[in-house]
């Protein structure tokens, strides 16, 4: 039997080492979830690459992909598959560090009064606002956007208006989402992917997609007051124009001569 080299290890010091079966180690190799051993004499010997695509694999499961779409990413991967699902990861975190919160219905109802009812409910559900849980509890999804709306009820606006207006925002929001991760795909991963999606340019597109999201809010915010102040100003013009126009003056000295 030929000695292995530094860092090398028989198939069951393999097993031991990430803790699975030898049977599934080769079923895994079957599959071409992972690379043959180097093979001396009649001994195959396993290396860190096999215990890291071992541990990518595993997460990869945990993640939600089976072993066939596995399968594919790694082959797909040229050698750089812990680099694509570290991006694909990375695009499916949060946008913001906005954790959710678990509340009782009954604080639902001190905190949303009306909205809380069920038909309400169901449409700021299927606006991603919260979710119901099989405990009767309920995922605030965004718990700034319902602590919004309890403040709006206490300037007087009813829970159908604030949803309407939730709605109305959803939608352009939806657009504004897509035009940025249209803009990335375009500027930043088609060359890259029309390039080969080289190894060493990885790091580069994972910063772009970091960048991206901390800009994409700022921009958004910056039109948003842009825009909030132009339409601000149309409506005090518009409120002084109906305030001064001949009509109200009239209609205010008739009501005073009578």
């Amino acid at each position: 039997m030929s000695k292995p080299a530094a860092g090398e290890m028989t198939i069951r010091q393999l097993a031991e080492r990430t803790g699975m079966t030898v049977r599934n180690i080769r079923a895994h190799q079957t599959r071409g979830l992972l690379p043959p051993p180097i093979v001396r004499g009649r001994t195959g010997y396993y290396n860190e690459e096999h215990v890291a695509r071992i541990e990518l694999t595993r997460e990869m499961q945990a993640d939600g992909l089976n072993l066939e779409a596995i399968r594919r990413v790694l082959d797909s991967g040229d050698g750089s598959a812990s680099a694509i699902f570290d991006f694909t990861r990375a695009l499916r975190a949060p946008f913001e560090d906005e954790a959710p919160e678990i509340v009782e219905a009954e604080e639902l109802e001190r905190l949303w009064g009306d909205a809380a009812e069920a038909k309400l409910r169901q449409r700021a559900e299927k606006l991603g606002i919260f979710r119901s849980l099989p405990d009767g509890r309920i995922e605030v999804i965004s718990p700034q956007l319902l602590r919004t709306a309890a403040e709006l009820a206490e300037l007087g606006v009813g829970a159908e208006g604030a949803l309407v207006t939730a709605e109305k925002l959803r939608h352009h929001a939806d657009g504004v989402a897509r035009a940025f991760v249209d803009l990335f795909v375009k500027e930043v991963w088609q060359p890259f992917d029309r390039a080969g999606r080289p190894e060493r340019d990885w790091p580069r597109i994972n910063e772009a997609l970091e960048r991206m999201r901390p800009l994409a809010a700022g921009a958004l915010r910056a039109a948003f007051q842009i825009a909030m102040g132009e339409a601000v100003e149309k409506e005090s013009e518009r409120t002084l124009r109906v305030a001064a126009s001949p009509g109200k003056r009239s209609g205010k000295r008739r009501r005073g001569s009578s």
